[in-house]
């Protein structure tokens, strides 16, 4: 089956709710791609078409190592679709069914990477609005990448009312506002990364219930049992971090994910036991590290700024880096303050010259 008579469908690689996903061939480009094509049902709303066209141009703008790039959408055959970089290896979920509990090391890892790319679009004013694992690919290199910001977004616009649970994805990563049927912000994207933490290391999901009612409840009320409760292995101050993440007003957590992976960040730079390489952030184009698996600093293929506090501009430098620039002399600083220097004392005598000889 081609559609939009450029878009060759090889394979079904997987099925939702809201989509069936495909390998496809890009004709014209000559390369792989996912492909995304949403239910009847939702290409036949002339208002949530409008939406998801409006949402996938401003994803389509995002351009980030740990965003999975969009390049096409449109409608085909009564069906919306939408065109993403193909991404070989599996979604977050399903590693973490396979393997249960991560290690400190590895959740670090990729969850440093899902901050780094989240953050971006935080910056570009666009909030995910459905962080879930299953929305996280992972290659076999260990590379993190987001994907469904444009679909998370479009389906947002949906009434509550009209939402069901399996089209709008998972409850158990929603944060206690959108459990009360409240807008999405910046600090609902953080909560939902801090229970896929807790996922991760625990094994466990924070909240569980029969259905989504009870589940919309225990975010609202209950608060989590302690992670490091239930894995020692945790650091004291990175369960801190999750409970903070966690809390149920969004103004308890941290504001954007930017922030949390900044402390993700440093909790990994600052343990011994962790610190296998670091990323550093760069200006001019300059590739901005990410951990591989086995702990090694990747350049990554394009630039990033990732982790940025939303009160700072520029980067984070080593402190090596640092010291360096504070031992530069600025010569030019020097020289012109030497010009002044000269020309103020080189006055006084010619004023005094002038003064005595046209005294009376």
């Amino acid at each position: 089956m081609i559609l939009n008579d450029r878009y060759q469908l090889e394979q079904t690689l997987g099925t939702g709710g809201m989509a069936l996903v495909y390998k496809a061939k890009d004709l014209m480009l000559e390369r792989s791609v996912a492909v995304k094509v949403l239910r009847e049902d939702l290409s036949t709303d002339m208002s949530f078409r409008e939406r998801f066209r409006q949402e996938a141009r401003a994803a389509a703008n995002l351009s980030h190592p740990n965003i999975v790039t969009v390049h096409d959408f449109g409608l085909d055959q009564g069906h919306l679709f939408i065109v993403m970089e193909y991404v070989p290896g599996t979604d977050l979920k399903t590693r973490i069914r396979e393997k249960s509990r991560f290690s400190v090391q590895e959740t670090l890892e990729l969850m440093i990477q899902a901050c780094q790319g989240v953050g971006y679009a935080h910056r570009a004013g666009l909030v995910h609005c459905d962080i879930k694992p299953h929305n996280m690919l992972v290659s076999p290199d260990g590379r993190l990448k987001v994907t469904d910001f444009g679909i998370a977004r479009a389906l947002a616009s949906i009434s509550p009312e009209e939402r069901s649970e399996v089209v709008w994805g998972s409850p158990h990563y929603f944060s206690p506002e959108q459990a009360a049927g409240l807008p999405p912000s910046p600090a609902s994207d953080v909560y939902s990364l801090g229970v896929i933490l807790y996922e991760m290391l625990t094994g466990q999901l924070p909240f569980n219930a029969g259905d989504a009612e009870e589940l919309a409840r225990m975010h609202r009320e209950v608060q989590p049992i302690p992670p490091r409760a239930i894995n020692p292995a945790i650091p004291s101050q990175l369960d801190e971090i999750i409970l903070k993440v966690l809390s149920k007003e969004p103004s308890a957590r941290y504001r954007t994910a930017d922030q949390l992976g900044h402390l993700l960040l440093g909790l990994y730079e600052s343990d011994p036991s962790l610190k296998k390489s670091s990323f550093l952030l760069h200006e001019g184009g300059r590739a901005a590290p990410v951990i591989s698996p086995i702990g090694v600093a990747v350049p990554s293929a394009q630039p990033s700024t990732a982790f940025l506090p939303d009160d700072e501009e520029g980067y984070y430098a080593a402190p090596e880096e640092e010291d360096e620039k504070s031992r530069k002399i600025d010569w030019g600083t020097w020289l012109l303050g030497l010009l002044a220097f000269a020309s103020l004392f080189g006055l006084i005598p010619f004023w005094l010259y002038v003064y005595m000889n046209l005294r009376p």
